[in-house]
């Protein structure tokens, strides 16, 4: 239970919670009523960061939710040319966080980062279809464990305007594990082959214990 009412503080939230807490103590010396407002605010920032402990399944027949939030999209498509993927088919499985969702990503299976990208972009939506192409975002390419190719696309979205990726090229990552975050509304695809589709579109995700996907 306590867990639940003060889950831990993931460690990019901590300025901006200082932050909303000295304006709320300023606000208090103003007016009650402002400085209750901005006390409002503080718990959102604080539950907005917020880091809870996730149990993936550690299998890695399976692919597990890299992002808390809605599948918003479930499609076939090429893969991302800014991996060198464009001549080949995917399924892309869209995840999109808002304001009150977690926005730590994870991990989907256990393997071996190979190739990350960054490419600057703009800020609209992301849950619309063009923010993939548009859109701030960062790009993480790993071969699983049994020799599968994945990408990750971190997308920044309306309000987002940073995002942070913990892991590097040639790193060996582990099913579950946390690898980045992206701040104030966001979204994150995930593209794979050879796996059957287990999730459904609007189903809710769990980051790091939803399976997306079996092994085929």
């Amino acid at each position: 239970m306590t867990d639940f009412l003060f889950p831990k503080l993931h460690k990019e939230g901590y300025r901006f919670l200082a932050i909303a807490a000295a304006i709320t103590f300023i606000l208090l010396l103003i007016s009650n009523f402002l400085g209750l407002i901005s006390f409002i605010l503080t718990i959102w920032v604080y539950y907005f960061f917020r880091d809870p402990e996730r149990f993936p399944i550690d299998d890695v027949n399976y692919l597990v939710s890299p992002a808390d939030g809605v599948v918003s999209q479930i499609i076939e498509t090429n893969g991302p040319s800014e991996m060198g993927m464009e001549n080949k088919k995917f399924i892309r499985v869209s995840i999109f966080m808002n304001v009150f969702d977690c926005h730590v990503n994870r991990i989907p299976s256990s393997g071996k980062v190979t190739k990350i990208f960054y490419k600057p972009g703009k800020y609209i939506n992301a849950s619309l279809d063009k923010a993939s192409e548009e859109n701030e975002r960062n790009y993480v390419k790993m071969t699983n464990s049994n020799g599968d190719e994945l990408v990750l696309v971190q997308i920044a979205g309306l309000i987002a305007r940073r995002i942070v990726c913990d892991i590097k090229e040639n790193d060996e990552i582990k099913q579950g594990n946390k690898f980045g975050i992206i701040r104030f509304g966001s979204r994150v695809d995930l593209y794979f082959e050879n796996y059957k589709i287990l999730v459904r579109q609007n189903q809710k995700a769990v980051a790091g214990e939803t399976i997306i996907a079996r092994k085929q």
